[in-house]
């Protein structure tokens, strides 16, 4: 059990050092040069650090832009979080060792669900791996599943879904890359795979602008033109005593004006980190593909797309939040508790929406699809909140949708065995 507890704890759960393992499984598999091979596996591991660098500098800076914008417009209501559902069920249900086996038994089921099915799919996003087990063993533990039964149904679901979501999406990500080198790791599918109403030849990407604007055509520029006035404009409603919590003695709108680009600057090293992954990552894969799970692709998360679509993933954000407003207010009218808008998941599932949306929708299918996106993220885990009220998560609800449609899986279940 302590050896278990020791790969799970420092392997599974450790993102980078789980791609880099697929790597230098993939190069050796491929027989390369030993020099290639720790080559590719280190420039893989950094790659993934990079990435995740930017990613956490972007959610820093969100979550200050997120408490400031509740605070500034008084909103109150239940809290997305699986992060908190996570660390409420590992202490006060006490199911912390059934979580981390249950992760590597997801693992494993996906990676045998590769070999035997159509459905060639390695889910490599460690910590979204984490998050689908810890909805899987508090869902089977309210179904009344306890012990060995409690961890092979949650390793069963989870792995199935490991393996099946990047399958759904797979379709309009060959378009979105242009290739079937990489799928897409993130439980958020749900979400995305519907087709838009809209003109796909009139893509996101393809603005034309008027000289004096032409700047705008740099990624980062054009991003820093929106969040800036996103950050100023939160700032303002929230008032200096609200902002003094982060800003300190610096004046509050310096602050968030600083905290706007910061995250154009995380977006620029989450770029970086991305274009260094995959330069690696997928041509190290091909080892395993050949040997191991002929014809497998790695499932990686959301941020590996954000460069085919960087305005898609704006426009996303933004419409995705308009979206998740228009949801909040939607959910009290519909007899629901009211969910607070998650800004990150707004980022990066809206930002990856509103990628999908693009590629299948133009600009036109990206502004509805995004809206409807944000609404739909809102009633979901509202629906899912009584449920786990009942099993003790007060204030509390899911994030992605994946993980929501795990709990109504459960719930559903769970009512089929209460007929028989």
């Amino acid at each position: 059990m302590q050896v278990l507890n020791f790969i799970i704890k420092n392997i599974l759960t450790q993102a980078a050092v789980v791609v880099g393992l697929i790597a230098l499984l993939g190069l050796v598999l491929q027989k390369k040069p030993i020099g290639t091979v720790v080559s590719g596996t280190m420039k893989t591991i950094l790659g993934f650090l990079v990435l995740s660098a930017g990613s956490s500098v972007i959610q820093g800076s969100l979550a200050i832009f997120g408490d400031l914008f509740n605070k500034a417009f008084g909103l109150k209501g239940l809290v997305a979080s699986i992060e908190g559902i996570n660390g409420q069920a590992m202490t006060d249900l006490g199911l912390g060792s059934e979580i981390a086996i249950t992760l590597a038994g997801i693992f494993i089921v996906n990676i045998i669900l590769a070999r035997i099915t159509p459905f060639k799919y390695i889910f490599l996003t460690g910590q979204a791996l984490l998050w689908e087990s810890t909805l899987c063993v508090v869902f089977a533990y309210f179904c009344g599943l306890r012990g060995l039964p409690l961890i092979i149904i949650g390793s069963i679901v989870g792995g199935a879904f490991a393996t099946l979501m990047p399958a759904f999406a797979q379709p309009v990500m060959r378009q979105i890359t242009g290739s079937d080198d990489i799928a897409l790791g993130h439980f958020c599918t749900f979400a995305l795979i519907a087709k838009l109403t809209g003109d796909k030849s009139k893509s996101t990407e393809d603005v034309a602008l008027p000289k004096s604007l032409e700047f705008l055509q740099d990624t980062y520029l054009s991003v820093m033109v929106v969040m800036v006035p996103f950050y100023l404009i939160v700032a303002i409603f929230a008032g200096p005593k609200a902002c003094a919590e982060y800003a300190g003695a610096t004046n509050y709108i310096v602050f968030m004006f600083l905290q706007a680009l910061q995250f154009v600057t995380g977006l620029y090293v989450l770029m970086a980190g991305v274009r260094l992954l995959l330069a690696e990552l997928v041509p190290a894969f091909q080892g395993i593909s050949m040997k191991l799970v002929p014809n497998s692709k790695p499932a990686l998360d959301c941020p590996v797309l954000f460069p085919y679509a960087p305005n898609a993933v704006i426009l996303g954000f933004i419409f995705t939040t308009i979206g998740s407003i228009i949801g909040m207010f939607l959910t009290p009218m519909l007899g629901l508790p009211m969910i607070l808008p998650g800004v990150m998941s707004n980022f990066f599932a809206g930002g990856t929406a509103g990628i999908f949306a693009n590629q299948v929708g133009g600009r036109r299918g990206t502004i509805i699809g995004c809206i409807a996106h944000g609404i739909f993220i809102m009633i979901l885990p509202a629906l899912l909140s009584p449920m786990l009220g009942q099993i003790g998560f007060q204030n509390m609800t899911c994030t992605d949708v994946d993980t929501v449609v795990t709990g109504f899986f459960f719930m559903i279940i769970k009512s089929i065995a209460g007929i028989f």
